[in-house]
């Protein structure tokens, strides 16, 4: 591995919540060292960042790549060079494919094929139950011997409540982490946008926000049962974070994570429609909005995520109700969080605290810093260049993205993975 040496760059340290001017020296794939001012002598290669922001590289948990099942949705080749280009350095992957990964051997084959073909590091996550049906729990403990790094259901959620706790049970047996999708199932089904005036003029079937924070309620009780390790997967209301706040106050092991989506959009964007605003769940008011950025900005909102859901034109171009839902956002996280910085919502810091450190702390990884000896998986962008997203330009195989069009700031000029350059805008 070549050594290197960024000089003039613009450190962003989520870690120390510090942004300023210094060098940051690799060796070895590693962080060697950083400081102020002017570099030191190295024989290592220089490259001068012209002020633009060096940082962690994103840890994005929640991404979906369509293998084994749906390849022409996303493989693990386009959904590797998607995240490279948007900084991310890390995708934790969802088993939600066909067939789920609930088995040590599918886990292999995945994993077998992001080791050949992804250029960034790929960690899976293998199903709570077999088949995502909630009714029998997978081998946990030999799915984490096949590298699970955690253990989720996604959207499916294991309504059977002896069930849940059996799986959380033997989840904190064997320390490992479970990951859940806060939502009431008998509410949510077959919603399609958010309880309210919008939705009511529209004529769309809604979920009221009162769902989420009953799904919490529960999954919170079954971990005083259990004391497992839990991470809920988005929070996207206002009403949840009550019941988060006294969950964590109380000194259970629990985190939160929201999407970029929720954090960036409202129930207006649907408009006239729009399939491609079609997340799950579903977009929410603006008010809700507003108390998530202020949740991850006092940390009671631990990570971001793309949630990236790659489908394709058919299961989009159909009428709202009918419509998939899922948005891709490998390559769009980025511009669309330096909305919150360009918003004065979110400073640098705390961004990357939620989409680097956050992330690798709870996965029990070593990234996510720009301390000595951390891996040097690191971005360099500028947080200030305009740009009009083309759709059709993403490196993913599906462009279901709901910035189609829309003028964004910021862009990313280089990629690193331990060291190693894998992506540089031409």
């Amino acid at each position: 591995m070549s050594n290197l040496i960024f000089t003039n760059a613009r450190l962003i340290d989520p870690e120390a919540g510090t942004d300023g001017i210094g060098w940051l020296q690799v060796n070895d794939g590693r962080i060697a060292a950083r400081g102020e001012g002017k570099a030191p002598n190295s024989d290592a290669s220089v490259i001068d960042c012209g002020g633009q922001c060096l940082a962690p590289g994103i840890v994005d948990i929640g991404v979906k790549v369509c293998e084994p099942g749906e390849r022409h949705k996303e493989s693990y080749k386009s959904a590797g060079l998607a995240a490279a280009a948007g900084g991310v350095t890390t995708i934790v992957t969802r088993p939600d494919t066909l067939p789920a990964v609930d088995t040590p051997e599918t886990m292999e084959f995945a994993t077998r094929r992001a080791q050949a073909d992804a250029p960034v590091n790929v960690l899976p996550m293998a199903a709570l139950t077999k088949g995502r049906e909630g009714r029998e729990m997978t081998e946990i403990g030999f799915l984490q011997d096949a590298g699970a790094v955690a253990f989720t259901d996604c959207d499916h959620v294991v309504s059977n409540t002896k069930v849940f706790v059996r799986a959380l049970t033997y989840a904190r047996s064997c320390d490992a982490l479970v990951i859940a999708h806060p939502q009431e199932p008998g509410l949510s089904n077959g919603a399609a946008a958010t309880s309210g005036k919008f939705a009511a003029l529209r004529g769309l079937p809604t979920v009221s926000p009162m769902a989420e924070r009953m799904g919490l309620d529960r999954d919170i009780a079954l971990l005083e049962m259990t004391g497992a390790a839990y991470h809920a997967d988005q929070i996207t209301t206002a009403r949840a974070l009550p019941a988060l706040e006294r969950a964590k106050r109380n000194g259970l092991d629990i985190t939160a994570g929201t999407s970029i989506h929720h954090l960036t959009l409202n129930e207006l964007d649907v408009a006239d429609y729009r399939t491609f605003f079609k997340v799950k769940p579903p977009l929410r008011s603006e008010d809700d909005r507003q108390a998530v950025i202020e949740a991850v900005r006092s940390g009671l909102i631990d990570t971001i995520s793309s949630m990236h859901t790659p489908q394709d034109e058919e299961s989009k171009r159909l009428p709202f109700e009918e419509a998939a839902s899922g948005a891709v956002a490998l390559e769009t996280l980025l511009p669309a969080a330096l909305r919150l910085y360009h918003s004065d919502q979110l400073d640098l810091p705390t961004l990357f605290r939620a989409m680097a450190l956050n992330p690798a702390k709870r996965l029990g990884l070593d990234s996510g810093r720009l301390t000595e000896g951390a891996p040097a998986d690191l971005v360099l962008f500028d947080p200030d260049v305009p740009f009009v997203l083309d759709r059709f330009t993403l490196k993913s195989k599906s462009q279901n993205t709901p910035f189609d069009g829309q003028r964004m700031q910021g862009k990313v000029t280089a990629t690193y993975v331990a060291g190693q350059e894998v992506y540089r805008r031409a």
